[in-house]
């Protein structure tokens, strides 16, 4: 939901001459609300999250005053409402968590009930991070026939993977 609120809501040319819209928090120290540039930037990062997220009703004026006057030494008395854009799973626990939504899915379906009630909130990526093994080595096909490899040795978990992004 788009706001203005504290002015913070600004406008940029992209090199495609489109416009961009960002929450600008030096524009909160302008109006007066804190002295934003003395918060540690990972205060900055989450501030900057709740005056996106600013709706009047889950995130309002007073979090974005509460969180921009953030002190180290402060009693914790009112909760942050963070928003989350995104999800970056590493395939160790990005792996389990689709065998999870597979298995809520299939239940979902035996019950008779839409496979799609079961979808992540918020977008997911998974990053698959591994090492090519080395089986061939000192000939011009020695790359092709260690992808051939890998592939024919991880061919079940990379069909599973393929299936859990659709």
């Amino acid at each position: 939901m788009a706001h203005n609120l504290f002015n913070t809501q600004q406008t940029f040319k992209t090199g495609t001459g489109e416009d961009g819209t960002f929450y600008s928090l030096p524009q909160l120290e302008k109006e007066g609300v804190a002295t934003i540039s003395c918060l540690p930037i990972s205060i900055r990062i989450v501030l900057e999250s709740v005056l996106r997220n600013f709706d009047e009703k889950k995130v309002q004026e007073k979090d974005v005053r509460n969180l921009a006057n953030w002190g180290a030494n402060d009693e914790r008395i009112e909760e942050v409402p963070f928003v989350v854009a995104r999800v970056v799973l590493q395939d160790f626990t990005g792996v389990p968590l689709l065998v999870d939504l597979a298995a809520m899915r299939s239940a979902v379906e035996k019950l008779g009930k839409e496979t799609s009630l079961i979808e992540p909130l918020v977008p997911v990526d998974l990053v698959i991070d591994h090492s090519v093994q080395v089986d061939f080595a000192g000939s011009d096909e020695a790359y092709q026939k260690n992808m051939e490899m890998e592939f024919r040795r991880n061919e079940q978990r990379y069909r599973f993977l393929k299936w859990g992004t659709q």
